[in-house]
């Protein structure tokens, strides 16, 4: 995934500095459209468009991974398309909160670090040892309120959403009834579903998703 990133965006900075020839991919397009204009909206569909890419792209490596890494695959996902609608979908990620959302979502700010960080749970080796629910017994309270109280009620529409605003409809093979599936059985969804938790019931009660 940074591979394809680093790639991307290189290429984008070449072609904007005068090299010629058209661009390699619709995803080095995008990182042009930032480069011309460089707004938080234009820089998630930049960086998002080259991760969704490589995630389809490399789908069959990435189910040979053990569970834990496979889960996490989807974790980052469900992050990185959530922050994304938080600058371009604010009624979709935050429903009632929605002039909050282009705020919290802004990457110049370092807000975004919050909802992509996951060294508090993720060891400093690969592959990853233990299972899910040992990674999950050790996840901080905002990154579960984040996961199960607001992203997971609204991950069908996110994925639906994120497919049209990036123009991948291969990202619709990656959810199925409002639970990730990308090198995931459809099966064991249910490690998506909520713990019982007082916060997460209200936030799912407050933060209702908007259409």
């Amino acid at each position: 995934m940074n591979e394809r990133i680093l790639r991307d965006g290189c290429e984008a900075v070449a072609l904007s500095g005068g090299l010629p020839g058209p661009a390699s991919s619709a995803t080095v397009d995008r990182w042009l459209s930032f480069v011309d204009r460089p707004t938080a909206q234009a820089w998630y569909g930049a960086h998002n468009g080259s991760v969704v890419a490589a995630y389809l792209e490399h789908r069959g490596v990435a189910e040979a991974e053990n569970e834990s890494e496979r889960f996490f695959m989807n974790v980052v996902l469900c992050r990185v398309l959530y922050a994304h609608a938080l600058v371009a979908a604010p009624r979709i990620s935050l429903g009632p909160l929605r002039p909050l959302a282009p705020f919290l979502g802004d990457p110049r700010l370092g807000m975004t670090g919050i909802f992509l960080q996951l060294s508090r749970v993720l060891p400093d080796e690969y592959p990853l040892r233990g299972t899910v629910r040992s990674h999950l017994d050790r996840e901080i309270g905002f990154g579960r309120l984040l996961d199960f109280g607001v992203i997971v009620p609204r991950l069908q529409q996110l994925y639906e959403w994120s497919a049209r605003e990036l123009s991948e409809p291969g990202l619709l093979g990656c959810v199925r009834d409002g639970a990730p599936v990308y090198a995931w059985s459809y099966d064991d969804r249910s490690v998506w579903r909520p713990p019982p938790s007082f916060a997460v019931r209200m936030a799912h009660r407050t933060l209702r998703p908007g259409p």
